[in-house]
C-alpha cells in the first residue's frame, strides 16, 4: 500500500474541494476541513480524511444537508439552543464555543444544546479551543446506536464521547476526551477501509459473539468502556444530548456512515466555565495538579501527547493511503 503524505493546506483545500462539488456551501466545507485537519493533527485519523467520502455521498445524497446555517435561541441568559439544520455539526460546534465563550466570562457558566446535527469528530478539539482562551469546558455527544445496555442485546447508545478540558498556566490545557465504547466505532471503519481484522474485544458481531471482522463489528455492536459502568455513562450522554435538546437518542438516528436514509438528527451538549467565577486563582490551582501528574515517572498529563503528535503531523505532513487519497481527489474533480 502506497502512502501519501498531504501538507495541512493542501490537505485542508482537498477536504473543502470535495465537499463543495458534492453540493456543500463553502463556508460549510470550510469549518468541516478545519474540524477533520485538528483531527488529524489530534492523531485521531479514524475523524479525519478517512470521513471524506462518507461526508461527501452524504451531502449528495441530502442525508446532511451541505447549504443548511446553523440558528442560535437564547432561551434563559445562560442557555442556548442551537439548531444545526441536519447540517454538518461543525458550523454549528463554532457558533456554540463562540457564544458561550463569550458568555461564560460574563455569566460564569453557560451551556447549548445542539439538535438536529450530524457527526461531532473529535469532542476534545471543541473543548481544547475553549481552554485555550482560559475556560473549563464539557463537551458530550450522542451518536448513532452501537452498544446494547449491560445485559441486553439492542443496541440502544451510541458510543458517546465524553470531553473535558482545562487551562493551565503557561502550558498546554488538560484535556480529557473518551468514548464510550473500548474504542472509537471509526477505527472500525478505518479497518474496513485497509482491509484489515479488528483487535478481540472491541466489538461482537450481531449474534453476540466477540469478532475480528470490522465489517461484522459494525453490523454487532461496540464492546462498552468499563462495562456496566461505559454503559451508565452512555445513557447519561443520551439524556443531556438527546433527551435534554429534543435530538434524536442512538436507537432513533441513521448511520454516519453512508448515505442511506434520513438525517440522523443526533445532538451534542457544551458547558463552559470561567473559572475565575467560582475560585480567585483557580488555573493557577489546575497548574499545581498537571504538575503533579507530570512530576511522576511514566506519568503524563491528558491532553499533552496530543501536542507532541499535532508537531510531528504538521512538519511530516498527513498520511494517506493511495486508495482514499484516489477517492477524495475523484470527488474533488
Amino acid at each position: 500500500m502506497t502512502v501519501h503524505s498531504l501538507g495541512l493546506d493542501e490537505a485542508k483545500s482537498l477536504v473543502i474541494e470535495a465537499l463543495v462539488a458534492s453540493d456543500t456551501a463553502r463556508t460549510n466545507a470550510e469549518a468541516v476541513a478545519r474540524a477533520l485537519i485538528a483531527a488529524e493533527l489530534a492523531g485521531q485519523a479514524g475523524h479525519g480524511l478517512r470521513r471524506v467520502p462518507a461526508y461527501a455521498a452524504q451531502a449528495r445524497a441530502g442525508k446532511v444537508k451541505g447549504h443548511a446555517v446553523p440558528k442560535l435561541e437564547w432561551t434563559r441568559p445562560g442557555a442556548a439552543r442551537i439548531d444545526a439544520g441536519f447540517g454538518f455539526a461543525y458550523p454549528a460546534l463554532e457558533m456554540a464555543v463562540e457564544a458561550l465563550g463569550e458568555t461564560a466570562g460574563k455569566q460564569g457558566i453557560a451551556m447549548a444544546g445542539i439538535y438536529r446535527s450530524h457527526h461531532a469528530g473529535v469532542a476534545g478539539v471543541t473543548v481544547e479551543a475553549l481552554a485555550r482562551r482560559g475556560l473549563m469546558a464539557l463537551m458530550f455527544a450522542n451518536a448513532p446506536a452501537a452498544m446494547a445496555p449491560w445485559g441486553g442485546r439492542r443496541p440502544l447508545f451510541g458510543t458517546d464521547p465524553i470531553a473535558f478540558a482545562a487551562p493551565v498556566p503557561g502550558d498546554h490545557p488538560v484535556v480529557v476526551d473518551v468514548s464510550l465504547s473500548k474504542v472509537a466505532r471509526g477505527k472500525l471503519m478505518a479497518a474496513r477501509q485497509k482491509g484489515e481484522k479488528i483487535p478481540e474485544g472491541w466489538a461482537l458481531d450481531p449474534d453476540g459473539n466477540p469478532t475480528t471482522d470490522p465489517d461484522a463489528g459494525m453490523a454487532g455492536t461496540m464492546i462498552p468502556l468499563g462495562d456496566a459502568k461505559g454503559t451508565a455513562l452512555a445513557l447519561m450522554v443520551e439524556l443531556l444530548c438527546a433527551g435534554l435538546t429534543g435530538a434524536n437518542f442512538a436507537y432513533e438516528q441513521s448511520s454516519f456512515f453512508d448515505d442511506k436514509g434520513d438525517p440522523p438528527g443526533n445532538g451534542q451538549a457544551l458547558i463552559v466555565i470561567d473559572p475565575e467565577a467560582f475560585a480567585p486563582g483557580a488555573v493557577a490551582r489546575f497548574g499545581e495538579m498537571a504538575a503533579a501528574i507530570a512530576g511522576e515517572a511514566g506519568a503524563r498529563v491528558p491532553g499533552h501527547r496530543r501536542q507532541e503528535v499535532a508537531g510531528r503531523v504538521a512538519r511530516e505532513g498527513i498520511e494517506v493511503d493511495d486508495a482514499l487519497l484516489s477517492e477524495i481527489r475523484a470527488i474533488a474533480g
